[in-house]
């Protein structure tokens, strides 16, 4: 069976091919269910300490070399899970801490600034997520080719445009203020990068489907739970971004 093809970084046409000559088991999907609950609960436990560690001293300096942390660190784990594959069960866990550090992290200070603006995120991203699950399940949106293929150069181009706009922004050169601001641009920018880190879920919801039928390995149930925590967390921090921005406008 050909598997798809999906935009986020831990999925690829490799990702269920099998590493090593043997393994214990095979891939389900009420096993990568049930791994990514525990990814959320090690997600949510970090973020609660980091959180409770503002607010118990509100000042940057208290959470933001936690959120460095986090950040360099599950990118280090990230890349690692990815060229990886067998070392899931251990790194998603650790990649999910360390996240959760960031998540925290930035949704306390935020907080500070707009009270409510964390459970409102928390609350569209879940929704989000359950949304397009059952639109997948029930075959209201399927992960046809054309779909697919939209998907990844949308989530290609918005990708590039911030590594641009990142690294022109170390030389102090600043053409696209508009699309980070709070004007209709940058929320019109802003919806669209959170619709189109939506669609990543129905790609990697197929994505582990297939590896499920394909008799992948079972600690790929890890890697798939990992995969859809990269796109959870993208897309939350995009709903957050989009609501400061909605925020910023009062």
């Amino acid at each position: 069976m050909a598997l798809m093809r999906t935009s986020n970084p831990a999925f690829n046409a490799d990702s269920f091919r099998v590493e090593g000559a043997t393994h214990s088991g095979t891939m389900t999907l009420s096993g990568t269910v049930n791994k990514t609950g525990i990814l959320l609960i090690c997600t949510v436990a970090t973020a609660a300490w980091s959180w409770n560690r503002f607010f118990h001293s509100p000042s940057p300096d208290a959470v933001l070399p936690l959120a460095a942390v986090g950040g360099i660190g599950g990118f280090i784990v990230a890349m690692a899970t990815v060229f990886k594959k067998a070392w899931s069960p251990v790194t998603a866990p650790i990649y999910a801490l360390l996240e959760g550090l960031v998540l925290g992290s930035i949704s306390a200070m935020l907080e500070m600034r707009f009270p409510g603006i964390a459970i409102q995120a928390v609350g569209l991203t879940f929704g989000t997520l359950f949304a397009l699950l059952i639109a997948y399940r029930s075959g209201l949106i399927r992960a046809t080719e054309n779909f697919k293929l939209g998907v990844v150069a949308a989530t290609g181009g918005i990708a590039l445009f911030y590594l641009l706009t990142m690294v022109l922004g170390l030389f102090g050169i600043r053409f696209f203020g508009a699309v980070y601001g709070a004007g209709p641009i940058g929320i019109g920018f802003s919806i669209f990068v959170v619709i189109i880190a939506a669609l990543n879920l129905v790609l990697d919801f197929d994505f582990i489907e297939n590896g499920s039928r394909a008799g992948a390995p079972k600690y790929m149930e890890w890697y798939g739970a990992f995969g859809l925590m990269v796109t959870l967390i993208w897309l939350y921090f995009e709903i957050l971004r989009l609501l400061v921005k909605l925020r910023g406008r009062k």
